[in-house]
């Protein structure tokens, strides 16, 4: 991206509309940072808000006894940071460039902005299968999900027939805890055998609730208010049947939301942000990073909520420490604020290494 000396410099701008970038902004706003957060906009089945805009009923996050809705709890933490003057830009951020400084980044339609710290908050998407009645059930809440820790236990999915398709270990996950509330779950594979690790699949494989379909795949997804079943095709003969489902489940993985990025953030082999060990810190100083885009593992509402709020934090001290604003006190206070200030000059493995001394932490392989 060419330079644009015109374009207007904010002390930090926040990537993302999910937990973590919604709590990373009211933070920031009332720390008096003057946060500029672009939410983006609707793509398809992607929404602002990220995968919680396909949440019906949310049981578990804290403060809220009674169930409510993604997009309701959405729309509450955004009315939260809007009380701090957080400003939102509704486009996608589609381009950036993290060599410069302050770094230069570019929306999908708007004027180029300029920010001395960047939160990158934007989430990971889920692999669907690509069905016309499975995107469309999924948006209304209509028995389709993408996570069953999410969805798996409410009362619309108790006790009946569950189908999860996927062959991986998060299939197998998904699975086995859905054996909590149904009266069988089936996993549906393209293939003979499983990817996932042996001890996954032999969990499946020898649990009394689970039946395997193999070499079978899903083409199509019936229903119209909610599922009613799955039609399914024989990958070795092409005979094709339906079956009757209460609930389907889409375990085929999820891809973090980076590819504007281009590379220039050093990144997991599935695509997820690496970041300094017990922090937000990327691999570029300045540069912090939130939510599902860093975590392959819990992927929760919750978890995002508070690593927006340490990105907050460490974006706050990363700033104050060159010059703008003031420093949270925090008990580690005296320790470094960014790779780059331990060791500007050794390569990434050994700046991770520098980080985590400096924190009291040993260092560790960057998650794969």
């Amino acid at each position: 991206m060419a330079t644009t000396p015109d374009a207007s410099t904010h002390e930090l701008v926040i990537i993302g509309s999910g937990p973590a970038a919604w709590t990373a902004a009211i933070y920031a706003g009332r720390a008096n940072l003057n946060p500029v957060l672009y939410e983006g906009e609707p793509v398809g089945i992607d929404l602002p808000g990220g995968q919680l805009m396909l949440t019906t009923d949310i049981e578990n996050f804290p403060g809220f006894p009674e169930p409510i809705s993604g997009p309701a709890l959405m729309d509450r933490m955004k009315e939260q940071a809007l009380r701090y003057g957080v400003r939102v830009e509704s486009e996608l951020i589609v381009e950036a460039d993290l060599s410069q400084r302050p770094f230069l980044l570019k929306p999908n339609y708007g004027a180029p902005i300029r920010a001395h710290a960047v939160i990158l908050a934007t989430g990971a998407k889920a692999k669907w299968i690509g069905l016309e009645n499975e995107l469309r059930l999924a948006q209304i809440g209509g028995g389709v999900s993408a996570c069953a820790v999410c969805d798996g236990a409410l009362p619309h999915f108790r006790n009946k027939v569950l189908a999860v398709v996927g062959g991986g270990d998060t299939a197998m996950e998904e699975a086995t805890y859905l054996t909590k509330f149904a009266s069988e779950v089936l996993v549906i594979h393209r293939r003979d055998s499983f990817r996932a690790s042996k001890a996954m699949a032999s969990r499946v494989l020898n649990h009394p609730k689970i039946r395997v379909l193999w070499n079978t795949q899903v083409v199509d997804v019936l229903g119209d208010d909610v599922i009613e079943g799955v039609r399914l095709k024989d990958t070795v003969t092409g005979d094709e049947r339906d079956l009757a489902v209460g609930g389907l489940f889409v375990a085929i993985g999820h891809e973090p939301n980076t590819g504007f990025l281009k590379g220039q953030l050093e990144t997991t082999p599935h695509g997820y942000v690496v970041t300094t060990p017990g922090r937000t810190a990327t691999s570029v100083p300045g540069v912090f990073a939130a939510g599902d885009v860093i975590d392959d593992y819990y992927r929760q509402a919750i978890t995002s909520a508070g690593t927006g709020c340490m990105a907050a934090l460490e974006a706050e001290r990363y700033l104050a420490h060159h010059g703008i604003g003031e420093s949270p006190v925090v008990e580690t206070s005296e320790t470094v604020v960014c790779a780059a200030d331990a060791a500007p000059t050794i390569g990434l493995s050994g700046v991770q290494a520098a980080v985590g001394a400096a924190y009291g932490e040993p260092a560790v392989e960057p998650r794969g």
